[in-house]
């Protein structure tokens, strides 16, 4: 079994242990003719990202203070550069959108294609109403009509209708008034029915 602890393996160290490093081995200040120690990292800027000088404080100071990362840039990279931030420079792919209006193979926000999208839902969900020819039989028509409605009434329409007549036909909030009571319960009746056969 090999030793792990033998000296041969300190020559092939790529990096000395932290414990190895003295003092008189600390870093000294990066900025010509300073002999102070560079204590203070600043980034050596575009195309050299991780990568630091290190100065004393006094000249990390003036490094910040002219330090520029789109220095030598057109304005048309660093928009490119900006508009690339918004998605941490990392790869993004074309969406395309067909049939919303919006053209074939465009590029489009989430916001944009989310609306897109609920629109064709509602254009769709409306042809198909109007597409659908509801079966009415006899029975269905004549409760219908009981209502005041015809056969194109939707189901929230039913309801809505029986509520309202309900409300004006009842004797409770007429003062009492049974005099339309018969009338009440052929609404009733009417309404019971559509939703049996699934028309309220």
């Amino acid at each position: 079994m090999m030793n792990l602890n033998s000296p041969l393996f300190d020559r092939i160290r790529s990096k000395p242990n932290a414990e190895e490093v003295r003092a008189d081995q600390e870093p000294l200040c990066q900025h010509p003719g300073c002999r102070r120690k560079g204590e203070f990292r600043a980034p050596k800027g575009r195309d050299h990202e991780g990568e630091f000088y290190l100065f004393c404080l006094e000249h990390v100071k003036e490094y910040n203070q002219s330090y520029n990362y789109f220095a030598g840039m057109t304005d048309a990279a660093v928009q490119s550069y900006q508009k690339d931030a918004l998605t941490g420079h990392r790869p993004t792919w074309n969406i395309s959108v067909t049939g919303a209006g919006l053209g074939a193979e465009s590029k489009v926000d989430a916001a944009t294609l989310l609306r897109a999208k609920l629109d064709r839902l509602r254009r769709a969900r409306e042809a198909a109403a109007e597409a659908r020819v509801r079966p009415v039989g006899k029975a269905a028509l004549k409760a219908l009509e009981a209502l005041g409605l015809d056969d194109k009434a939707d189901k929230p329409t039913v309801r809505r209708r029986f509520k309202e007549l309900a409300k004006r036909l009842h004797p409770d909030l007429n003062e009492g008034d049974r005099s339309r009571e018969e009338k009440l319960r052929a609404i009733i009746d009417a309404y019971n029915y559509l939703k049996t056969v699934g028309l309220a």
